[in-house]
């Protein structure tokens, strides 16, 4: 097997066990589900990934906060605060009507069922969270939003589409996220 297949193999199934956390909670992402859903043969979990299951679903957890961290960052290079969430909102509007409402975050389950099934969790939750906060918080400051006030709106921001996201999935309805959207702009608007 090449390098370009072990990179494949151990990407997919990265991308597996952030699609189960997604749609399953930490506690759905086991080995045996990680490689019946990306094919993987079984050698390949210790191959790629020496720590087992644990280091497979942190890796896939920080894959999943890169990829928001990165969106955001990207968004934020623009200057338009209010821009970037929407691009969020749009993200995750796709997010959630191509899974039919199945999956949400894969951070925010680790955070919510992770405590006592995968060590090093919290902490690592705890990072994502921060990441994607101080990169909105640094948006807002760089377009005019005092560094008290830019810290408050990123957590905001951060806590709405979040929850708005699990609500999403509750009622089967994208709504939640268009009403985020629709109080939080305004927000976005005003400097001070």
């Amino acid at each position: 097997m090449g390098d370009q297949d072990r990179r494949g193999t151990k990407q997919r199934m990265l991308d597996s066990a952030v699609l189960l956390l997604r749609e399953r909670g930490a506690a759905g992402v086991t080995v045996d589900a990680v490689l019946a859903h990306s094919g993987a043969p079984r050698g390949s979990v210790y191959h790629h990934f020496p720590g087992g299951r644990n280091e497979m679903v942190l890796g896939a957890v920080r894959q999943a906060g890169d990829y928001i961290a990165t969106m955001v960052r990207d968004s934020a290079a623009e200057g338009d605060v209010r821009r970037m969430v929407e691009r969020l909102v749009v993200f995750w509007k796709r997010a959630l009507t191509g899974t039919d409402f199945r999956a949400g975050c894969p951070v925010a389950a680790m955070a919510m069922d992770s405590r006592d099934i995968v060590p090093d969790a919290g902490e690592v939750v705890r990072e994502i969270f921060a990441q994607w906060q101080t990169s909105i918080a640094e948006a807002l400051s760089a377009s005019g939003f005092a560094a008290p006030r830019s810290q408050r709106l990123a957590t905001l921001v951060v806590s709405c589409i979040e929850g708005a996201v699990i609500l999403c999935r509750a009622h089967r309805d994208l709504g939640p996220l268009d009403d985020v959207l629709t109080e939080i702009a305004p927000l976005l608007d005003r400097r001070g």
